[in-house]
């Protein structure tokens, strides 16, 4: 137990540990970095990691024995992660601190657009997309800060959760099925998702437990 306890993967100096506990046990399959290129330097903004079900593999055995290349490029693969009927959780990290109004931007262009796409976007969507964008605007992402994305197996909610150093976890719950499904596509959709780094560290640790 010990062993686990203190098994961590360095993602650019954030510890992610190995394997995190909600309602059970969850896995680090993939990892990686959100960033943005200012004046030629690439501004690290995040870490990433994902944390998957073991027992997701059984949703996923149409890809057995493929290489991680290619499914780090198959979004039917990825589609078939946010649909698979495990929990998901999405830890990100604080590297560069900012406003947490600036990271909602971030986060309501993003799902929006995608439920534009869909045709999905009405008043419910939008309302449930302000909730979200209230909860982050009050927040300050200093470094280090966590924001944990959780998807219960058994529902189409999500839970959003902010901690950061001193202060007390806050949390809000999203309710409506679309929103959560869009979310899980920012950091889960494949060539679609906001981190390339962390759906190719994704897709490599599957492969990799899929050859088991």
């Amino acid at each position: 137990m010990g062993s686990e306890v203190v098994d961590v993967v360095m993602v650019d100096e954030v510890p992610f540990p190995s394997k995190i506990t909600f309602a059970k046990p969850l896995s680090l399959l993939g990892h990686g970095l959100t960033d943005i290129e200012i004046h030629f330097l690439q501004i690290k903004f995040t870490a990433i990691g994902v944390y998957l079900d073991p027992e997701i593999v059984a949703h996923l055995l149409k890809w057995k024995g493929k290489p991680a290349t290619e499914l780090a490029e198959d979004d039917d693969l990825f589609d078939a992660i946010i649909s698979a009927p495990v929990d998901k959780i999405v830890r990100v990290v604080v590297i560069k601190e900012i406003k947490g109004s600036q990271y909602g931007v971030q986060l309501e262009s993003a799902v929006r657009d995608r439920l534009a796409d869909e045709d999905k976007y009405e008043d419910e969507e939008e309302e449930a997309l302000e909730q979200i964008i209230d909860f982050l605007q009050s927040k300050y992402f200093k470094k280090n800060s966590v924001l944990t994305y959780y998807f219960p197996a058994t529902s189409a909610t999500a839970e959003i959760i902010f901690a950061t150093e001193g202060k007390e976890d806050s949390k809000i719950e999203v309710k409506n099925a679309n929103v959560v499904d869009m979310l899980k596509k920012w950091y889960l959709g494949g060539t679609r998702g906001v981190s390339p780094t962390t759906i190719a560290s994704l897709a490599t640790g599957l492969s990799t437990e899929l050859s088991k």
